[in-house]
């Protein structure tokens, strides 16, 4: 059974307002979203095409590729919208001490 590690993302008051932002975390391009008072974590590149999801359009809980303009919910990371069939992969989201923590599995 795999461990969570929880690693520091950013600063909590660095959470953009119903957007999308691209971060590294332990080695890995990820997406931080906020949606009113949520906040979730995706892979960063579609799994469509070579694009990095943190350029595209958040409306809603959906994301826009800025590619090819498929689309996936943020908060399973499942594809709502075609070209794209591959789910992204998501990762857990804690906030505290006024930080972003975002869990990687540890193996």
């Amino acid at each position: 059974m795999s461990n969570t590690n929880w690693v520091d993302a950013l600063a909590a008051d660095d959470l953009p307002d119903d957007d999308v932002l691209g971060v590294a975390v332990a080695g890995r391009d990820i997406a931080i979203y906020t949606v009113g008072e949520g906040v979730y974590a995706t892979d960063n590149l579609c799994t469509h095409g070579n694009a990095r999801l943190c350029d595209g359009f958040l409306e809603g809980h959906e994301i826009e590729c800025p590619l090819h303009q498929g689309r996936f919910d943020v908060r399973d990371g499942r594809p709502t919208c075609a070209p794209v069939t591959e789910a992204l992969r998501r990762y857990p989201v804690r906030i505290a001490g006024g930080r972003v923590f975002v869990g990687i599995d540890g193996g």
